[in-house]
């Protein structure tokens, strides 16, 4: 999404403008109506990029440029996408999670909401994993295998 988005930018015009017509009282729906095209408007861009990128991984897979991954199968997104698609998602949900703390119970609500937002994303870059939900290297099943 361009930092100039001729969309978005209009959006928020027409929000302002509104703003000043119908004063202060109406803030909380203004704002929420133009979060929520916010929203729609970055996850259209979110989506575009990530089928994107799974195109050109696809691509490189097909021309037999990619390293297979230690099981033998490809891997699922590229090298280094994990952590960015979990940054980017939270940060995503993180702004109507925002909206509905501040607006349901204040400063302190916000508080929780944006230290789990911070929390997810702290384990992620620590490299936190399950110890169960894939196959175990060893050829066993773990716990967490169906079948």
């Amino acid at each position: 999404m361009d930092a100039r988005d001729p969309e978005l930018r209009r959006e928020l015009d027409a929000t302002l403008q509104t703003r000043r017509e119908l004063g202060q009282e109406y803030d909380e729906e203004l704002i929420s109506s133009f979060l929520e095209k916010f929203d729609k408007r970055l996850e259209t861009v979110v989506d575009n990029r990530l089928r994107r990128q799974a195109a050109e991984q696809q691509m490189l897979i097909a021309r037999g440029g990619a390293r297979a991954s230690a099981g033998g199968a490809s891997p699922a997104y590229p090298e280094g996408m994990g952590p960015r698609l979990l940054a980017v998602a939270s940060l995503v949900l993180a702004v109507p999670l925002s909206a509905i703390a501040a607006v349901n119970t204040g400063l302190p609500g916000l508080l929780v909401c944006w230290a789990g937002v911070v929390g997810v994303n702290a384990v992620q870059a620590n490299g936190f994993r399950l110890p169960f939900g894939r196959g175990r290297d060893d050829g066993r099943k773990s716990s967490g295998d169906w079948g």
